[in-house]
C-alpha cells in the first residue's frame, strides 16, 4: 500500500542510464516550484547527480546534513531532517556515494522494501508537498523497490530508440510484480520522450509503436492500462547537458532554450491534470475520480484477480512491447548507413 500523502507522488524509472531521467526530474521539479507549488524531490541514485544538479553536495561543506542513506539505514534519522530547500518551494533529499551499500546493509531487514515509505509517511514536511518526485537509480534493485513502494505513479523517461522498446517490456514486468506484492495502487501513468529528434523516421515510428501498444492495454487488468505518451516530447538540446555543471536548472541557465520551453509546457500540463483531479476528488469522497482518464486513487480493481474473459490480462508473466516492422527496418537502415 502506498503511503497516504496528498501529493502527487511519482517515481521516475528506467533501468537504462543516460536517457534523461535525472534531467527530467530536476527540470520538472523546478518548473512546478516556479509555478508556486511545493515540491519534494528524493535522490535515490548513489551517483548523486540530481543533488549536484540542484547545487546540493552532501559532505561538501562545513554544514553536513543527513541524506537518503541515513534515512534508510538509521532508525533515528527522520525524513524531515534530510530535506533541504534547494530553491523556493523545492525541497531535496540528497543522495551520497554510501547509498550504494544500502542494499547490502538492508538485505536481512524484514521491512527493507518499505523503509522509505514509512519514513516519508511520518514526515510532517512531506504532507505540505503538492508533488513528490523520486529519481530512481538505473537498476531494478532494492532502492528502486523502495521508490515504488512509496509512489502512486511511475513515469518512464526514455529515448525514441528501437532498443528502448525492449527495455520497457522488462520495466513493465517489474512494476507489475511490485503492484501485486508490495503496492497495489501503483500505476504507470506516462512515457516522457527525451532527447527527441522529431524529424527522424525512427522517432515517429517508435512513438507510433508505443501508442499502439498502450491502446491494446486499455481493457487489461495491468498497472499500465491508462498509460500514454506524455506531451510535449523533450527536444534534444545541448543547454540541457550544460546546465548541471553550473548546479542550475534549465530555467536558471537558459530559460529561453527549446529544452526549457518543453519542460515548462510539460509541467503546465501535469499541473492542469492534477488540479482537475483534485477538484474532482474533493467532490467525490470515494476517491474514484480520474483526471484525463489517467490518475486513479481507488479504482476498485483487485489486481491479484484475473479478468474473466478467457485471456490473461494480469500483470503476471512476460510483457512484450513489439516494435513494428517499420521500426525494425528503420533501425537496420540506420545501422547500415553508419
Amino acid at each position: 500500500m502506498a503511503t497516504c500523502l496528498n501529493s502527487r507522488t511519482i517515481a521516475f524509472l528506467n533501468q537504462k542510464g543516460g536517457v534523461g531521467k535525472t534531467t527530467t526530474v530536476v527540470n520538472l521539479a523546478a518548473a512546478i516550484a516556479d509555478a508556486g507549488r511545493v515540491v519534494g524531490v528524493i535522490d535515490l541514485d548513489p551517483q548523486s547527480h540530481l543533488s549536484l544538479h540542484l547545487g546540493v553536495e552532501p559532505g561538501g561543506g562545513d554544514d553536513d546534513f543527513p541524506t537518503v542513506y541515513d534515512v534508510l539505514i538509521d532508525p533515528e534519522t527522520a525524513a524531515q531532517d534530510a530535506f533541504c530547500e534547494a530553491r523556493p518551494n523545492l525541497f531535496v533529499m540528497p543522495a551520497e556515494v554510501d547509498l550504494a551499500a544500502a542494499e547490502v546493509e538492508l538485505a536481512d531487514s524484514p521491512d527493507r522494501h518499505r523503509r522509505l515509505a514509512e519514513k516519508i509517511g511520518a514526515c510532517e514536511l512531506a504532507k505540505e508537498f503538492d508533488f513528490l518526485l523520486i529519481d530512481c537509480p538505473p537498476s531494478l534493485g532494492l532502492l528502486t523497490l523502495n521508490a515504488l513502494a512509496l509512489a502512486r505513479e511511475v513515469f518512464v523517461p526514455m529515448q525514441a530508440h528501437f532498443l528502448a522498446l525492449q527495455g520497457l517490456s522488462r520495466l513493465l514486468e517489474t512494476v507489475g510484480m511490485v503492484s501485486q506484492k508490495v503496492n497495489p495502487t501503483l500505476q504507470v501513468s506516462g512515457i516522457i520522450l527525451c532527447m527527441f529528434e522529431g524529424n527522424t523516421r525512427l522517432a515517429s515510428e517508435v512513438v507510433g509503436d508505443l501508442k499502439e501498444f498502450f491502446e491494446t492495454q486499455r481493457a487489461t487488468n495491468t498497472p499500465w492500462r491508462r498509460s500514454r505518451v506524455l506531451e510535449p516530447a523533450i527536444r534534444r538540446n545541448i543547454k540541457l547537458a550544460e546546465s548541471p555543471s553550473f548546479g542550475q536548472s534549465i530555467f536558471d541557465y537558459d530559460p529561453s532554450c527549446p529544452g526549457a520551453q518543453d519542460y515548462k509546457q510539460l509541467a503546465t500540463n501535469l499541473l492542469a491534470e492534477w488540479d482537475a483531479f483534485t477538484a474532482m476528488r474533493e467532490g467525490n469522497n470515494s476517491g474514484a475520480a480520474t483526471a484525463s482518464g489517467v490518475i486513479e486513487v481507488n479504482d476498485g480493481v483487485d489486481r491479484n484477480e484475473m479478468v474473466d474473459d478467457g485471456d490473461d490480462h494480469s500483470a503476471k508473466g512476460e510483457v512484450v512491447v513489439v516494435p513494428s516492422a517499420k521500426t525494425a527496418a528503420s533501425t537496420s537502415a540506420a545501422a547500415a548507413a553508419s
